[in-house]
């Protein structure tokens, strides 16, 4: 057998070299210093991929109860404000209780509706400021409870009026006898017998080219299905108390509310109690109009 020579030796070794760096995916660079393991010539390969592991080598599996890392420093949320008992867009029986409290106190000149909108923020505010309270607008227990002990239980009456406007203080021509007694100041019609108070209803009057007479009236004549020969417009159960003007059903009243008037006449927009009323009252029934 013929032995090889040293030089023969050498760039044999080197192609195998190469040809293993090959085979696990590395690509030779040349580098001055770092990671590396240096051949004969000074020449460092840096590995871009790990090798892979030896055939029948399994990674270590991790302990079943380690725990995670924690991060070094993690930020809390902030702890979200307490939400207020009312607030604009509220609902319910708590704000009809909080709207009559605040009508006995003179804030809310309205009839409860238990919706808690702009006219129930600004009365809320009125009386925060009143009782030196942070003027929120909203309903939280402080001013849940200064409310309270300013005010008594609301009635049921007070709760839910027979009138979405609070009824007028009667006129004295309205306490003795039977009498229809409507109040422009709060636009209400209120059925009085003896001095009590046994209906109630919103009313609206003619315009200022038009206006509604006042003084002290009866009853002429009543028209169940009374229809204009005037206007040529429907007036069920009118009662005319003064030429042609009479207290009379308006769909156009319940349809529309305030945005319109009447052409002199008192328009009811409750059908159902003035239909009522309409049995109830009788020609000569004292009809007072009052300011």
């Amino acid at each position: 057998m013929q032995r090889s020579s040293g030089r023969g030796t050498a760039p044999a070794v080197a192609t195998v070299l190469v040809v293993a760096a090959l085979a696990v995916g590395c690509r030779p660079v040349t580098v001055t210093g770092g990671a590396g393991a240096p051949d004969s010539k000074g020449v460092r390969y840096a590995p871009t991929t790990p090798a892979p592991p030896p055939l029948g080598h399994h990674p270590p599996t991790p302990a079943r109860h380690a725990t995670k890392p924690r991060p070094a420093h993690t930020a809390r949320p902030a702890r979200p404000a307490t939400r207020p008992l009312m607030a604009v867009g509220s609902r319910g029986a708590q704000v009809r209780e909080l709207q009559a409290r605040l009508a006995q106190l003179g804030l809310f000149g309205r009839a409860p509706t238990g919706f808690y909108a702009s006219v129930t923020a600004r009365a809320v505010r009125a009386f925060q400021k009143r009782w030196g309270l942070p003027r929120t607008g909203t309903v939280r227990p402080a001013t849940w409870r200064a409310l309270r002990s300013q005010t008594r239980r609301p009635s049921h009456t007070e709760l839910y009026p027979p009138t979405t406007r609070p009824v007028g203080a009667p006129d004295p021509r309205c306490m003795t006898g039977r009498v229809i007694c409507i109040s422009k100041r709060s636009n209400t019609l209120t059925w009085v017998v003896g001095g009590r108070v046994v209906s109630a209803m919103d009313v609206r009057f003619g315009s200022q080219y038009t206006p509604t007479r006042e003084g002290t009236f009866h009853i002429t004549f009543k028209s169940r299905h009374h229809v204009s020969t005037l206007y040529h417009t429907a007036m069920p159960y009118a009662m005319f108390f003064s030429g042609g003007q009479a207290v009379h059903y308006s769909a156009d009243f319940a349809a529309h509310g305030y945005r319109g008037a009447s052409h002199g006449c008192v328009n009811v927009r409750d059908r159902k109690k003035l239909a009522t009323l309409f049995t109830t009252a009788k020609p000569g029934t004292k009809v007072v109009i009052y300011h």
